[in-house]
C-alpha cells in the first residue's frame, strides 16, 4: 500500500516539484520514496512496504527501460499472473505484485485490468510514446484523482499532493456543495476542487498529445440467477468467502483485523486466523462495541486491542480528519475509523475490514422495506402521494419520514444509505441559489437499473455512489492517514462475480437483512454474533452537540458562515436539536464538517 503523484508538463525544476507533491503524502508511504524525472513527465512515489519487502521499490522499470510504473494498491494472484507471463518469455527483476502489473500491460495492454485479482490505482508511462496509461479498481477500493487544465495534467493518490505543485490553483468548486448536503459526501466525477477530478471506479484514462481519454471496462451486474437453491448459494458463499480470506491473508507483514461487534466483522477476524483484532468505542456503553469485540476475540482465541475515545479527543483530531480525508466527509464513523487505524497500526501493517457485505448481501435496514412493507404499497399511489404531502412538514419527526418516503417512487427517494436534506431543505439552508438536484446525478443509474427489483436497484444505487464516495473513501483516507494498509474481502471481484446474482428473496427475509450470509455465519459464529445488526462504528454526536461546550463552538462556526449559508436558518436547526424538539444531529453534522473541512483547505493553508 503505498501513495503516487505525477504530472506533465515542461517545468524546469521538476525534481523538486515532484518530491514537494510526493511529501505532502508521506503518511501514505513512511518507508521509502522514488522519482522518475523525464523532459516531458514526472513522477513520485512513497511507499509502504507489504510485498518484497526488499526488492518492491517504486518507481519500477521494464526490462529494456521503456515502461515506468507506480502502483498503489496489492494484486493477490499476481503469482498466477506472474507464471503466465514468464512463460510468454518476460523476464523479472522482482518479486513484487508491481512488476507484474508492468509485465501484464506490455503483454495485455488494457486487457490486464479483467484479469487482476486485488485493489489498485496506478500509472505506467511510456517513455518513448510520451503517454500515460492510469487505471483503477472495479469498486473503488483505492482512489484516484487528476488535475486538467489547457497547460496541466496531474494525477496521484490524494488531492492534497496537488498542492505542491507551483501551478495547481486551489480554488473552491461551490457547486458540490447543495449535492454534498444530500448525500453527506462528495459525489460523482467532480470534486469539492476546480478542475480536479475522480477516476471513476471500472475506469482507464490515456493521456497522450495534450488529450484524455476515458474508457469504462467494469461494469457490475446485478441481474438474479433464479436457477439455484438456498442451499447451493450458501455454498458458494461458504467457498467464496474462506478462498477470499485466503487470498487477502498474502503478506510478507503481520496482518491483523478490525471488529466491531456486527457480523460483517466478526465472520472475517474468525475465519482469517489473525493474532489481533482492534476496536474502538466510548464511555456510552450504547455506543461501544468494545465488550462485543472481546468477547468474540476470547472465544476464538484472538488477542483483542482497544481504545476508548473520549468526546475531546475525537474533536481534537477532527481537523486533522477532514484534511486527510481531502473532502468533506460527513459521516460520523470516519473518526472513529481514524482511531481504530491508529490503533492497530501501532501493532500491524495490514489489517482486514468488512467493506462492503451489505451491499452485497443485501444487509442496509432500509432494504428490506420493499417486503417488510408491502401491506402499505397495496394502497393507491394518489393515495400515498397525498399522505405523503400532508406528512412532509412533520418529516423530521418519528414516523412521518416513513410516509413521505412510501409516497415517493424509489427514484425519487433513495440516493443511498445516507439522505441529510432534501433538495427543498438544502435549498433554504444555503446563502445562495443552486437549483440542482440529486435526480441529475441518479437518473442514468435508475436507467441502468430499470430491469432489476427494488432491492437490486438500491443495491445498485449503493455500488455506484454510498460505497465509493463514503464507505472505501473513509477507509482508505483513515488508514493510509496512519501508514496502515486495510484489505476488504468481501470486495473481491471473484467473489462478488460469483454471489452478486443471488436473488433478493434469499438475501431479505421478513426484517432479516443478509438472511443467506447470515445462515452460512451460523455455522461458524454463536448466534449473538451472526444476528447482530450492524451499527458500524457509532458515535454519540446526537449526544455530545447538546452538550454546552460543543453546542458553542458549533453555534460560534455557524454564526460566521454567511458566505455559504443562511445563518438563522442553521442556527434555528441547532438550537431545534438542543431543545429536543426534532433530532437534527445528522443535518448539524454535515454543516459542520464541511466547515470544518473548508477551514482546513481554503483558511489555514
Amino acid at each position: 500500500m503505498c501513495g503516487f503523484v505525477g504530472f506533465v508538463d515542461k517545468a524546469n525544476n521538476k525534481k523538486k516539484i515532484i518530491k514537494d507533491m510526493a511529501d505532502i503524502i508521506k503518511h501514505r508511504g513512511p518507508d521509502s520514496d522514488g522519482y522518475y524525472v523525464g523532459n516531458d513527465c514526472a513522477l513520485g512515489f512513497r511507499r509502504l512496504s507489504i510485498i518484497d519487502l526488499a526488492g518492491g521499490d517504486q518507481p519500477i522499470y521494464n526490462e529494456d527501460n521503456t515502461k515506468i510504473i507506480t502502483f498503489n494498491g496489492e494484486i493477490y494472484n499476481y503469482q498466477e499472473i506472474r507464471e503466465d507471463l514468464v512463460g510468454k518469455g518476460h523476464k523479472f527483476k522482482t518479486n513484487s505484485d508491481t512488476e507484474v502489473l508492468l509485465h501484464g500491460y506490455e503483454e495485455y495492454g488494457s486487457k490486464l485490468l479483467n484479469k487482476l485479482r486485488g485493489m489498485f490505482a496506478f500509472a505506467i508511462y511510456d517513455i518513448k510514446d510520451n503517454s500515460l496509461f492510469v487505471a483503477r479498481d472495479f469498486y473503488g477500493i483505492k482512489p484516484l484523482y487528476y488535475y486538467l487544465t489547457d497547460d496541466e495534467f496531474m494525477f496521484g493518490s490524494e488531492i492534497k499532493s496537488f498542492l505542491g505543485h507551483p501551478n495547481f490553483k486551489k480554488e473552491l468548486n461551490r457547486d458540490m456543495l447543495k449535492q454534498y448536503l444530500t448525500f453527506q459526501y462528495s459525489v460523482g466525477e467532480d470534486t469539492f476542487f476546480k478542475n480536479v477530478y475522480k477516476l471513476r471506479p471500472g475506469h482507464y484514462m490515456t493521456y497522450k498529445d495534450g488529450k484524455l481519454d476515458i474508457k469504462k471496462y467494469y461494469e457490475i451486474d446485478l441481474t438474479s440467477d433464479n436457477t439455484k437453491s438456498l442451499d447451493e448459494w450458501k455454498d458458494i458463499i461458504r467457498k467464496e468467502l474462506k478462498e477470499s480470506i485466503k487470498y487477502h491473508k498474502i503478506s510478507d507483514v503481520e496482518v491483523g483485523s478490525f471488529l466491531s461487534s456486527g457480523v460483517d466483522s466478526s465472520i472475517v477476524a474468525t475465519l482469517s486466523d489473525v493474532d489481533k483484532t482492534f476496536t474502538v468505542g466510548y464511555d456510552n456503553k450504547k455506543y461501544s462495541e468494545i465488550d462485543y469485540a472481546k468477547e468474540l476475540s476470547e472465544k476464538i482465541g484472538v488477542k483483542n486491542i482497544s481504545k476508548k475515545i473520549s468526546k475531546k479527543e475525537y474533536f481534537d483530531k477532527f481537523s486533522d480528519i477532514q484534511y486527510f480525508m481531502d473532502e468533506p466527509l460527513a459521516d460520523p464513523s470516519a473518526a472513529a475509523l481514524y482511531f481504530v487505524a491508529n490503533t492497530a497500526s501501532k501493532h500491524v501493517k495490514v489489517a482486514l475490514s468488512g467493506e462492503g457485505a451489505d451491499e452485497i448481501f443485501g444487509g442496509y435496514n432500509i432494504y428490506h422495506e420493499p417486503y417488510s412493507v408491502s401491506w402499505y404499497n397495496k394502497i393507491p399511489y394518489p393515495i400515498r402521494r397525498g399522505i405523503g404531502v400532508m406528512a412532509y412538514p412533520f418529516r423530521n419527526h418519528t414516523g412521518f419520514n416513513f410516509l413521505v418516503r412510501r409516497s415517493k417512487k424509489l427514484e425519487d427517494r433513495y440516493v443511498g444509505n445516507a439522505f441529510i436534506f432534501d433538495p427543498h431543505d438544502a435549498e433554504k439552508i444555503l446563502s445562495y441559489q443552486d437549483k440542482h438536484t440529486f435526480k441529475e446525478l441518479t437518473k442514468s443509474y435508475y436507467e441502468k437499473a430499470k430491469n432489476y427489483d427494488d432491492v437490486g436497484k438500491m443495491q445498485y444505487i449503493d455500488f455506484n455512489f454510498w460505497l465509493i464516495g463514503d464507505i472505501l473513501l473513509k477507509a482508505d483516507k483513515m488508514s493510509m492517514a496512519n501508514s496502515l494498509e486495510v484489505r476488504v474481502p468481501f470486495l473481491d471481484r471473484m467473489l462478488i462475480s460469483n454471489v452478486i446474482s443471488m436473488p433478493s428473496e434469499y438475501k431479505i427475509v421478513g426484517n432479516e437483512t443478509k438472511y443467506a450470509f447470515r445462515q452460512v455465519c451460523k455455522e461458524t459464529l454463536d448466534p449473538k454474533w451472526a444476528n447482530k445488526k450492524k451499527l458500524g462504528f457509532p458515535v454519540p454526536i446526537r449526544e455530545w452537540i447538546k452538550e454546552e461546550d460543543t453546542y458553542n463552538n458549533i453555534y460560534k462556526l455557524f454564526e460566521s458562515s454567511h458566505e455559504f449559508f443562511n445563518v438563522n436558518r442553521i442556527l434555528k436547526l441547532l438550537a431545534d436539536h438542543k431543545n429536543g424538539k426534532c433530532d437534527n444531529s445528522r443535518k448539524i453534522w454535515t454543516i459542520y464538517s464541511f466547515l470544518i473541512w473548508y477551514q482546513e483547505y481554503f483558511v489555514k493553508r
